[in-house]
């Protein structure tokens, strides 16, 4: 019998969040070691979908004990995977177990005529762990990069200077739609909207939004350090930047856009310098973001601004083709 043999999987919906205990401390650990990030409120979350028995995936059982799970959850007719995770200690095991977990949830998805896409954009894990496993399922990968900038050192508080008719203020509650709007504008035909298609219309970019502001879908929304940029008359919104709390000593920017019309104006940099600052008067230590490898614009100003990769991962999108009579 092979170590793949003694694998057993079953339907998530089986078990009870108290079952996968072991497994989430291990991968908390594991999120706060790679990424200094605090996924015990993330687990805080799931272990609620897990008790109501409704959150679709797998769990991997080796002589009864849960040692791997994965999920995905559904948006109208697109399922995003939302994690895999096998207890590290069993070294190949751990990998085989978690390649024959997102194959039986990709084997489901795809054999769903429900559902038309498939995201998947596995933080945790190094670009290519995954991959192959992708690729023989038919999906187009993206290289994404986890950079990080130490505070020490900076100023706690960041001059502004901007062009004539542009105002500077707080993010606000009320910012959702127009920030929506900005958001849609600002990705389109830019390569993250491939990645995620939320991005390429408003009601999905108020989705986003609401995610992140709302429900803490990435991190602890910090409005101390999230910030707009009005156009003239404040009808709209120029650029933006959000921000979020991933742990005691980690901020992290969830979105930062500038409106086509405004770019090459500073608006970016003066952005991440105001939301660094306000980090540090919190007492942050250091302060991430990804961005997609081939916005490589994007990337020269991040290591401008003191930014350095260390982390690389990869997103994977499937589209099913449509039938053709």
């Amino acid at each position: 019998m092979t170590a793949d043999d003694s694998i057993e999987v079953l339907d998530l919906r089986h078990f009870p969040a108290a079952a996968l205990q072991p497994l989430l401390e291990s991968e908390s650990a594991l999120w706060m070691e790679r990424l200094s990030w605090d996924f015990r409120n993330s687990v805080r979350l799931l272990k609620q979908y897990l008790d109501s028995h409704m959150l679709p995936g797998y769990a991997a059982l080796e002589q009864g004990h849960i040692m791997g799970y994965t999920f995905c959850v559904y948006e109208e007719t697109k399922a995003v995977v939302g994690d895999v995770f096998a207890l590290p200690g069993g070294g190949p095991q751990a990998h085989a177990m978690e390649q024959k977990l997102l194959t039986h949830l990709l084997e489901t998805l795809q054999c769903s005529p429900q559902v038309d896409r498939i995201e998947s954009q596995l933080l945790l894990h190094p670009a290519g762990l995954h991959s192959e496993l992708f690729r023989q399922a038919e999906f187009d990968l993206y290289h994404r990069l986890y950079m990080m900038q130490p505070l020490a050192g900076r100023a706690h508080h960041a001059p502004v200077q901007l062009p004539a008719g542009l105002t500077l203020r707080p993010w606000q509650e009320g910012d959702l739609t127009p920030a929506a709007r900005l958001i849609a504008e600002a990705y389109r035909d830019h390569p993250d909207s491939l990645i995620n298609d939320q991005y390429r219309t408003v009601h999905g970019s108020l989705r986003f939004l609401n995610n992140i502001v709302r429900y803490a879908g990435c991190g602890t929304f910090a409005q101390q350090a999230s910030y707009v940029i009005t156009e003239p008359h404040g009808s709209e919104l120029a650029a933006l930047v959000l921000s979020s709390r991933v742990s005691q000593q980690c901020g992290h920017i969830t979105q930062i856009c500038v409106h086509p019309a405004h770019r090459r104006k500073g608006l970016a940099r003066t952005l991440l310098t105001l939301a660094a600052a306000s980090f540090l008067q919190q007492d942050a230590q250091a302060i991430s973001l990804t961005v997609t490898e081939s916005n490589t614009q994007a990337i020269d100003l991040y290591r401008s601004e003191g930014y350095a990769g260390t982390h690389v991962f990869d997103a994977a999108v499937w589209q099913r083709t449509p039938l053709r009579w």
